[in-house]
C-alpha cells in the first residue's frame, strides 16, 4: 500500500532518514517494520513562524516501491537532417538534446567560449575591468544562468515537463535534491561541469558545437530559412534554424529587423541590485537573532503595486555576490550569483520596476527598439558616473537604501561583495523618475513588512537592466515559427518567450519538436 503524507521536521532533523520513518509510522499507526520505504517527493522550508520543513512523501507500507528509470538513452543520430541552433544557453542546449532524441542532428553556434575558457574573461571583467563583448557573464557556453546561481524555480509548469528538465540536469551530474526542493538551485561552481557533460552528450551523439562563432548573417531564400553566415566568412546550411541567443544579443535582434523579421516591444523591468548582510536577512526571515547554522541562507520574494506598476525582487541570491554583467565596454550592468553552498556573508536581489511601452516614448523613433535604447542609456550613464573617465572601468554607482529614500548622496557606503568596487552616486536623481519613485515607495512599504530591510546596511547598486529582453520576435502560436520565414524558430529569453533557465529549456524542447514537425512535412 502506498500512502502520501506531509511530514513536518525541524531543520536539525532534515537529513535524518530514520526520523522520516518514525514520523510516518506514528501518523499511519504502523510499526516501523511495516514501513518499507519513504520517498521524498517535494520539500520546502516554512519560516512563517518557527522554521520547519514541510515534506511531501510517498510512504510504502508492506510493499516495496517499483524502480523508476528516468535516464534518457541518447542514441547517435544517423539522419542527414540537421537543425542550426544559434546560441548555447539553456534554450539551445535543451533544443539540441531534444533533437537528438528525435533523430535529428543539431548544429550549434555559440558566439562565446566554452565554460572553462570563459572563466578567464570573467576574471578579466572582475579584476581588470576588461569586457570581452563575446565572452562574459551573459555570453558563452551555458548562457547567463551558468554563472548566476543556476536557479531552477519556474512557474512555466503548463508549457512543458519541468520534471524532465530537472531529471536531465541530474543525469548530467546535478544533485538529485533539485527534483524535490521547492526552490531548487545548482550553484555557479557546479553548473560548468554539468554544462560540459551536456555538451559531451550532444557531441557523442553526432551533434556539432562551434564556439567563438558569431552569426553575422542569415540565409533566407524564397521565404525559407536555409542557413547562416558565421564570423562573416563561413556559410552553413540547415533544414531549419532555432534562434536562442539570450536576452542580451542585441546585434542578432538588429540583424533580424534588417531581414524584415517582425519584432514587437514587450514589457520588461529595470532597477538596481539591493544588497544586505546575509545575517540580517536570516534574522528577518527566521525571526531570530540566534543560531541559524542548521538553516540555509535565507531568501525572500517580495512584490507590490505602486501607482499601477509592479515593483518586485528578482533573481534573489542568498549567500551570493553581485557581479559585473556588461556585454560591451563603456557600460555598467549588474547581476547576482551564488555558489552551491551559498555561504557568502552577503545577500543580494534585483529590485526592479516594470517598464511599459509608454515609459520609452522619448525613444519612439527607434521602435521597436525603444526599450533597448532606455537600457543602453542607463548602462552608459552608470559607467560614466561611477568611473569618471572614458577608460575601462567596472565600478558601479551605489547608494545606501536609507539615503535613497531621503534623497541625499551617501557620504559612505557599506561593505559590498561587488569586486570592481562602488562609487557613491545619487541614484534617486539618476534613475528615470518612474523607476526612482517606484523603488522609493516600495522600500518604505517593504521596510514596514520586513523590519530591518530598509536600513543603513542595505545598499542599492546600479544598474539592473537585463532582467529580460524588451523585444519579442513574433512567432505563430501553433507552429512556433516566424510568420515571415518558414523554418525559423525564435526561442527562449532572446525571443521573448522565457524568463529563466527552466522555462528557456522547456521552450528549447518545444521549438525542437516544432522544427522536427516542420522538417518531416517538407
Amino acid at each position: 500500500m502506498k500512502r502520501q503524507l506531509e511530514i513536518i521536521l525541524s531543520p536539525e532533523k532534515i537529513n535524518d532518514k530514520s526520523e522520516l520513518i518514525n514520523t510516518a509510522s506514528k501518523i499511519l499507526k504502523k510499526s516501523t517494520d511495516e514501513i518499507k520505504s519513504v520517498i521524498v517527493k517535494k520539500r520546502s522550508l516554512d519560516a512563517r513562524k518557527s522554521p520547519v520543513y514541510r515534506i511531501l512523501c510517498d510512504v510504502y507500507v508492506n510493499e516495496n516501491p517499483s524502480a523508476e528509470n528516468k535516464i534518457i538513452s541518447y542514441i547517435p543520430v544517423k539522419s542527414k537532417k540537421k537543425v542550426i541552433i544559434v546560441g548555447f544557453g539553456p534554450g539551445g542546449m535543451f533544443a539540441a538534446l531534444r533533437l537528438i532524441e528525435l533523430g535529428i542532428r543539431p548544429i550549434v553556434f555559440e558566439r562565446g567560449k566554452d565554460v572553462q575558457a570563459r572563466r578567464k574573461d570573467l576574471r578579466a571583467i572582475q579584476q581588470f575591468h576588461k569586457v570581452n563583448p563575446n565572452s562574459n557573464y551573459c555570453f558563452g557556453e551555458g548562457g547567463a544562468g551558468t554563472y548566476s546561481d543556476g536557479k531552477l524555480y519556474t512557474r512555466s509548469t503548463k508549457r512543458g515537463d519541468v520534471n524532465k528538465i530537472l531529471d536531465i540536469f541530474v543525469q548530467h551530474g546535478a544533485n538529485p535534491e533539485i527534483t524535490i526542493d521547492a526552490h531548487p538551485h545548482i550553484g555557479s561552481n557546479k553548473l560548468p561541469k554539468i554544462v560540459k557533460a551536456i555538451r559531451e552528450t550532444i557531441i557523442n551523439c553526432g551533434g556539432e558545437i562551434h564556439f567563438d562563432s558569431c552569426i553575422t548573417d542569415f540565409k533566407f531564400k524564397n521565404g525559407k530559412a536555409e542557413g547562416v553566415v558565421v564570423n562573416d566568412t563561413e556559410e552553413f546550411e540547415g533544414d531549419s534554424i532555432i534562434i536562442s541567443t539570450g536576452h542580451s544579443a542585441r546585434d542578432i535582434i538588429f540583424l533580424l529587423h534588417k531581414k524584415n523579421i517582425q519584432l514587437e516591444q514587450k514589457p520588461f523591468a529595470m532597477g538596481v541590485r539591493i544588497e544586505h548582510p546575509q545575517a540580517l536577512i536570516n534574522e528577518i526571515q527566521y525571526h531570530t537573532k540566534g543560531n541559524t547554522e542548521s538553516l540555509p541562507a535565507a531568501s525572500y520574494n517580495i512584490s507590490c503595486n505602486i501607482d499601477n506598476r509592479g515593483v518586485y525582487s528578482f533573481c534573489m541570491c542568498p549567500g551570493g555576490i553581485i557581479v559585473p554583467a556588461a556585454t560591451s565596454p563603456g557600460e555598467v550592468v549588474v547581476n547576482g550569483m551564488s555558489l552551491s553552498r551559498r555561504d557568502s556573508p552577503f545577500a543580494n536581489s534585483g529590485f526592479v520596476v516594470t517598464v511599459s511601452e509608454s515609459d520609452t516614448k522619448k525613444f519612439e523613433q527607434h521602435n521597436p527598439f525603444s526599450g533597448v535604447m532606455l537600457q543602453q542609456e542607463l548602462e552608459k550613464l552608470s559607467f560614466e558616473l561611477a568611473n569618471n573617465s572614458t577608460e575601462d572601468g567596472q565600478k558601479a554607482p551605489a547608494q545606501r537604501a536609507t539615503d535613497f529614500v531621503k534623497g541625499k548622496l551617501s557620504a559612505t557606503l557599506p561593505k559590498s561583495s561587488y569586486i570592481p568596487g562602488l562609487t557613491s552616486v545619487p541614484l534617486h536623481e539618476v534613475l528615470p523618475n518612474f523607476i526612482s519613485s517606484g523603488i522609493k515607495q516600495a522600500l518604505l512599504y517593504f521596510g514596514k513588512r520586513m523590519k530591518g530591510y530598509l536600513s543603513d546596511e542595505a545598499v542599492l547598486v546600479g544598474v539592473e537592466s537585463r532582467t529580460s529582453s524588451p523585444i519579442r520576435v513574433t512567432r505563430d502560436k501553433e507552429s512556433l515559427m516566424s510568420p515571415q520565414i518558414e523554418g525559423l524558430f525564435p526561442c527562449g529569453e532572446g525571443g521573448g518567450y522565457a524568463g529563466g533557465i527552466v522555462s528557456a529549456a522547456i521552450d528549447g524542447e518545444n521549438c525542437a519538436n516544432a522544427a522536427a514537425k516542420y522538417i518531416s512535412a517538407k
